[in-house]
């Protein structure tokens, strides 16, 4: 029997378009709401992350409110979703309608004002229809559909969105559900909103902590996700994703003979390849290559202390950390007289944010193979003016002395393939 949801498609003529269609129906088939994927997670061939926005606090011409989309081989997730994110999906070589989980670091505007104007645009949400005029938006079942957009966040998330949906009178076409990552501090029931949820909104688990951190948040065959706290102005998370060992490399001259004289089908090499143990017709058995270890992408928010990410952090294949503002004496023409680098780095700190230095020193603490600059001050363009790019490389620079390696400066619409290296 066709759920509620799915009466509305097929009944309600073209109301939802094509891509949508589309979009709806692989969630139909994703996890449930305990966070675990119900169907296995194709193996990731490739794994790309693309900056949508790298500007903290206010945009500039050249930069735009945080956001990042992480893609799992053909499936999209944001970390962070601020003020024009969907505009910067549509120039960017990222599919929108491939979006399949949000992650939000912290309730700051920067980091939050654009996800309800993104879920309309995937939810095919919209301001109703006039009286009398029936709307199938409104047959959507929270409780009858299948699961949904996933949304993550810090206390304040799920009350947020409920909220912006309730009292700009928007009706979504398909279902959305908010967890929470819940500090022993927080209440540890309750949605902290008065409000009843919509329509489309499927209800979400608040997640307690467990020993400092949120380990498996997500999980399925493939890729896991964890978060823990960090230091900032207001409440903020980092998170960890983790891929699943992969298979090592095969050698098939180790392995062929011995499949030819015992007549074994070549089909073999295939589980081989897994890493499986064969046990060949005359006892001979084979091992496959020894499996190594998944990439692990380290995303934080806005922090002028991580130190309780160390837990999840350790060896990242790539960190993200902000580097919010520096010191750049004859550099930035902006820097007063009287300022010093531990003037800089205690006013950053009062914020809630980091220096390019702490951001490397984090790296190098936590053995990350890879550093990437990002949420920088207005006062830092993001473009290819030789003014930009001097100061961005200086930045960079200062990170690199103490993280010991080459460090990258994030700008907007910057895209990097995250591949497996060899420390």
């Amino acid at each position: 029997m066709l759920s509620h949801a799915r009466r509305a498609v097929v009944n309600s003529g073209n109301w939802l378009q094509p891509p949508l269609l589309s979009y709806f129906s692989k969630f139909s088939q994703r996890a449930n709401m305990s966070g675990t994927s119900t169907t296995s997670r194709a193996p990731l061939t490739a794994i790309n992350l693309t900056f949508l926005g790298t500007a903290s606090a206010q945009p500039s011409s050249s930069r735009n409110h945080s956001s990042l989309a992480l893609r799992l081989g053909g499936d999209v997730w944001l970390f962070d979703c601020g003020e024009a994110t969907q505009h910067q999906l549509q120039k960017s070589s990222v599919k929108m309608g491939k979006i399949e989980k949000i992650f939000i670091t912290h309730t700051h505007g920067d980091h939050i004002f654009g996800i309800v104007p993104l879920m309309c645009s995937l939810l095919n949400g919209a301001g109703g229809t006039a009286e009398g005029e029936e709307d199938p938006r409104l047959s959507i079942s929270a409780t009858t559909t299948s699961p949904a957009l996933e949304i993550y966040g810090p206390l304040g998330t799920r009350a947020y969105i409920r909220n912006a949906i309730v009292y700009t009178h928007t009706k979504l076409g398909a279902p959305y559900v908010v967890h929470e990552l819940r500090l022993p501090t927080d209440p540890q029931d309750g949605d902290h909103t008065l409000l009843p949820p919509p329509a489309a909104e499927v209800p979400g688990k608040n997640i307690p902590q467990e020993s400092g951190v949120w380990t498996g948040i997500y999980e399925d065959s493939v890729v896991s996700v964890s978060a823990a706290p960090i230091l900032h102005s207001v409440p903020c998370v980092g998170f960890t994703v983790l891929e699943a060992p992969v298979p090592g490399k095969i050698d098939p001259s180790k392995y062929i003979p011995d499949l030819k004289r015992t007549k074994t089908p070549m089909s073999a090499m295939r589980r081989l390849q897994q890493g499986e143990t064969l046990t060949l017709a005359d006892g001979t058995i084979l091992h496959g290559p020894a499996k190594k270890r998944g990439r692990k992408i380290v995303i934080l928010g806005d922090t002028f202390d991580p130190s309780m990410m160390m837990p999840i952090a350790e060896d990242a294949t790539l960190l993200i950390h902000e580097a919010t503002n520096a010191y750049l004496p004859g550099i930035d023409l902006a820097t007063k007289e009287d300022e010093t680098y531990a003037t800089v780095e205690a006013r950053t700190k009062s914020r809630g944010h980091s220096t390019p230095q702490m951001a490397g020193a984090f790296a190098k603490q936590i053995r990350a193979q890879q550093l990437v600059l990002n949420h920088f001050s207005s006062r830092y363009p993001g473009d290819e003016s030789t003014e930009a790019l001097q100061i961005m490389q200086t930045i960079a620079d200062l990170a690199a002395r103490e993280f010991g390696q080459t460090v990258t400066c994030a700008r907007d619409l910057m895209s990097m393939d995250i591949g497996f290296t060899e420390k």
